[in-house]
């Protein structure tokens, strides 16, 4: 059933899915919380947009339900749904083909998207050139943050602290081997082994040995072809800060995961709440918010805050920071421009509820576009008619 819309509600696209390893975590974050908070708000019309595996689109309301993803003859159900089009043309429109054809103009694009095609700006920039509203960081800051190599380039120039790490591609890797290994020898052991572009932390390992390292790295190659390899902060404090806002920001609680491992894996992220509803990333394993001292936390917000506005993030990012606790040392790790579940727990902490947080970001996503609009793009030369020289006499 593809649904009536309602012509006195605002139309907002949740898109989700996506050709990328994150693809099933995209489907919980679509769904918990955002359309399960958005469909509390009467003002909203909620369609949600799912992209295969193999890149189709489709959309239909029962798939505002996270059970419609679960049923066992799910691919079965799926085939037997129409492909849509979109028209990206000053605006977005679902369009369902037939007969007769079934058009909705969507008002704002609300992106759950992980990794690659999506969280990487590959959609931000899509959904630019459609000039419609969109919710979260724009083109620039979500591909910066999507690479951890160039997210740790751009903040340590402006003085953030990061762990000292080499960084190579796979074709580097290939032809130059011996060269990556004599630099990876001159970090301090232990060292994580990460795909770049991945988040969720699929495909990281945590290497003790030397005799683990070239495993760990053709592990990684698997999945990105353009790997980091960094020193292990020892004596580890991890802590996470999620902030809303484009130029006035909001910061939720100082989160500590209570991770039991080496690091927090995807595991431990997506697997360990017991399948409990409203469960968020790590919620039922985070100290929120983090005992810690207050010079600390003080650093905390204040990188926080100045690693969102260099990246020129908006709407919604949280900052990853890895301390050590006997020197005090603070560091950035990563950037997350969609947070899973948006945090929804931690902010639930300090007061925000599901609703006002998707209402909120809604609402800075219009607020974002409507100052785009105040931007010239256009330029007016006579340079076409001085180019190209004399015209053709004969």
């Amino acid at each position: 059933m593809i649904g009536q819309t309602n012509i006195n509600k605002k139309n907002i696209a949740v898109i989700f899915g996506g050709q990328s390893a994150e693809h099933d975590v995209s489907i919980i974050t679509a769904h918990i919380p955002i359309i399960q908070s958005l469909l509390a708000v009467r003002q909203f019309d909620v369609w949600p947009i799912y992209i295969a595996k193999d890149g189709s689109w489709y959309c239909d309301k029962a798939m505002n339900e996270l059970a419609y993803f679960k049923q066992n003859n799910f691919e079965t159900l799926l085939a037997q749904q129409k492909k849509i089009r979109i028209l990206f043309d000053n605006g977005l429109k679902i369009i369902w083909p037939g007969i007769i054809s079934k058009t909705v103009q969507i008002d704002v694009a609300f992106p759950a998207m992980h990794g690659t095609f999506g969280e990487d700006g590959s959609l931000m920039g899509l959904l630019r050139m459609a000039n419609i509203p969109f919710v979260g960081c724009d083109l620039f800051a979500s591909a910066v943050a999507m690479d951890k190599v160039l997210t740790k380039q751009v903040v340590l120039a402006e003085g953030i602290p990061v762990v000292p790490y080499v960084w190579f591609t796979k074709n580097d890797w290939q032809k130059n081997k011996d060269i990556y290994l004599k630099k990876i020898d001159e970090l301090k052991w232990p060292l994580f082994v990460k795909p770049v572009h991945l988040g969720s932390s699929i495909a990281i390992s945590k290497v003790k040995q030397k005799t683990e390292l070239e495993n760990a790295i053709e592990v990684a190659f698997h999945y990105d072809d353009k790997i980091l390899v960094e020193e292990s902060v020892e004596n580890l404090i991890e802590v996470t800060l999620p902030i809303i806002g484009n130029d006035e920001l909001q910061l939720a609680a100082i989160e500590r995961p209570l991770n039991k491992t080496d690091f927090f894996d995807f595991s431990d992220k997506y697997l360990s709440s017991g399948g409990k509803k409203n469960s968020g990333a790590n919620s039922h394993y985070s100290e929120i918010p983090a005992n810690i001292d207050k010079e600390l936390a003080k650093k905390v917000e204040e990188f926080g805050k100045k690693t969102y506005y260099t990246l020129g993030c908006s709407g919604i990012a949280r900052i990853d920071f890895l301390i050590n606790a006997v020197d005090k040392k603070v560091y950035v790790n990563e950037i997350n421009t969609l947070p899973g579940s948006l945090y929804h727990h931690n902010w639930r902490k300090v007061g925000v509820s599901g609703v006002e947080l998707v209402t909120k970001l809604v609402a800075l996503a219009e607020d974002n576009f409507i100052q785009r609009k105040n931007i010239n793009y256009a330029f007016n030369s006579d340079i076409l008619k001085k180019t190209g020289g004399q015209k053709n006499q004969n």
